[in-house]
């Protein structure tokens, strides 16, 4: 990626944040009247927030956890806040608009000035009491335990001999500053009490560097699979030094799939394993090539392909693929922002058929930025295979 796209990037980040930023501190804060000097602490509070945004992003991947994971959990914990406010405070510009227009209806010009404050402050505390318990909520979702997603996916192709085969999918760990070895701990643990015949990782396992997270990111060694733990890159590996990471994962017993694909056999029976690099890993010298990975297959045995963003379900679809195992879209991981990736994913979470094939999202096993789910709770996924 270029510094002159980075620095694009960057700007209009920085203008949306800063309206927003902005807009909160009018609605909330100017228009409620307060007394001074709270107007201006709040405004300079406001504007701290503000800068250590980017200043967190930009940073999250080079420092190590440890002393400054406090310090990201504060910041990422308010961008969350921040969106609650600005998701709530957007439906009362039309509740201040019929303000208006039923106080111009009734009295003309001469509107009460302690009536339209008074409601004011009264959508203002309805909104922040609103957004710090949806934020509330949403730190609760993260810190308990991952419910298990049982699946049930029948292919037309599979042998009987393979019926009950289990997958394990997890997908967008995110291992960085606020997601560290303990719950990377806990996630083996429970992945091996659910005995799958594979695990399946689909991406944007990792937020940092192998130096900063590679201790962290250790105890994957223990995930137990008879026919293996399988891993493709999603775009996060892309912003965190690939090349690092592809010979460390390897290093843990994990096999990375790159545009290729390799046998399951058991009983005398057997599919084919396949997976493509992300699509961001075009600008790094990378890039997902689904033909290379399918080429030369038998065409009677079915196909799982993991590919991190759902939407190589189109060329997947049609190249012959059964099944394909995706995730980077979180379910949402914030209600509303659901709405969002749709516009940017053919589907966000959950099994769904497209044509002949099927595809099955996860929401993810951690959250990436705010701390956070509402709506999208994480999940491991297990998947039992079936002949139809």
């Amino acid at each position: 990626m270029s510094i002159a796209r980075v620095l694009i990037m960057m700007s209009v980040v920085l203008t949306v944040l800063g309206s927003v930023h902005y807009y909160l501190w009018v609605r909330l804060v100017r228009d409620t009247g307060m007394p001074p000097p709270w107007p201006t602490w709040l405004g300079w509070l406001l504007i701290g927030l503000l800068a250590a945004i980017p200043v967190s992003i930009l940073s999250s991947r080079s420092l190590p956890p440890g002393w400054s994971s406090p310090w990201f959990w504060g910041v990422f914990s308010w961008v969350g806040v921040m969106f609650f406010l600005l998701v709530l405070l957007l439906p009362t510009e039309l509740i201040r608009g019929g303000w208006a227009a039923a106080d111009w209806w009734r009295d003309g010009p001469a509107v009460d000035p302690e009536r339209r404050l008074f409601l004011t402050r009264a959508a203002a505390m309805a909104v922040g009491f609103g957004a710090f318990g949806l934020s509330a909520t949403g730190l609760v979702a993260t810190r308990g335990a991952i419910a298990v997603k049982r699946v049930a996916v029948s292919l037309a192709q599979l042998s009987p001999a393979l019926a009950g085969f289990r997958i394990v999918q997890i997908s967008d760990v995110h291992v960085g500053q606020t997601i560290g070895q303990g719950f990377i701990e806990a996630l083996v643990a429970q992945i091996n009490a659910l005995q799958p015949d594979l695990i399946a990782i689909t991406g944007d396992l990792v937020d940092g560097s192998v130096a900063n997270i590679g201790a962290a990111v250790a105890p994957l060694a223990g995930l137990r699979a008879p026919h293996g733990v399988f891993f493709v890159t999603g775009n996060h590996e892309y912003y965190s030094a690939v090349t690092d990471w592809l010979p460390f994962l390897t290093g843990l017993g994990i096999r990375v799939l790159r545009n290729e694909r390799v046998p399951i056999e058991q009983a005398g029976a057997g599919f084919d394993l396949a997976g493509i690099d992300d699509f961001l890993a075009e600008g790094f010298g990378h890039g997902p090539d689904l033909p290379k990975a399918l080429a030369g297959r038998d065409p009677d045995r079915p196909v799982v392909l993991l590919a991190h963003q759902p939407r190589a379900i189109f060329e997947a679809a049609r190249l012959g693929v059964s099944l394909q195992l995706s995730g980077h879209t979180h379910g949402g991981q914030i209600f509303p922002f659901n709405y969002l990736v749709k516009l940017q994913q053919p589907y966000v979470s959950g099994l769904h058929r497209h044509g002949d094939s099927q595809i099955y999202v996860s929401r993810g096993t951690g959250y990436w930025g705010p701390p956070m789910r509402v709506g999208a709770p994480p999940e491991v996924t297990c998947i039992e295979l079936s002949p139809a």
